[in-house]
């Protein structure tokens, strides 16, 4: 553990050193910097939220199936979170390019 913590150690120094003359060279050049600008989605939560509640209903789903059936529960337990988190983000897929439409629609 502490060799994989040294590593992020070192490479997060580095990438802000380098991070850091990247900038001072654009600002010399006087260039914007808004190449550093991180372009987060609104819907990276609707992401998230659509996969756990997939993740949850294939464990609960999971367990149904390996109670009242003679499937053992590994195999329950990973096939329903695998087909309801996948689920989870075809419907986010759908929301989202539905968004994107909209939105460019009223622009």
């Amino acid at each position: 553990m502490i060799p994989i913590s040294f590593f992020a150690m070192v490479y997060g120094i580095v990438f802000l050193f380098i991070r850091k003359k990247e900038r001072l060279a654009l600002i010399a050049k006087g260039t914007d910097a808004t190449i550093f600008e991180i372009n987060k989605k609104a819907t990276s939560s609707l992401k998230w939220g659509l996969l756990l509640v997939g993740f949850g209903v294939g464990i609960l789903l999971g367990k149904i199936l390996a109670v009242y059936t003679t499937l053992d529960e590994e195999p329950a337990f990973f096939s329903m979170i695998c087909l309801f988190g996948g689920i989870g983000l075809i419907v986010y897929h759908l929301i989202a390019h539905q968004f994107e439409k909209n939105k460019t629609t009223n622009t």
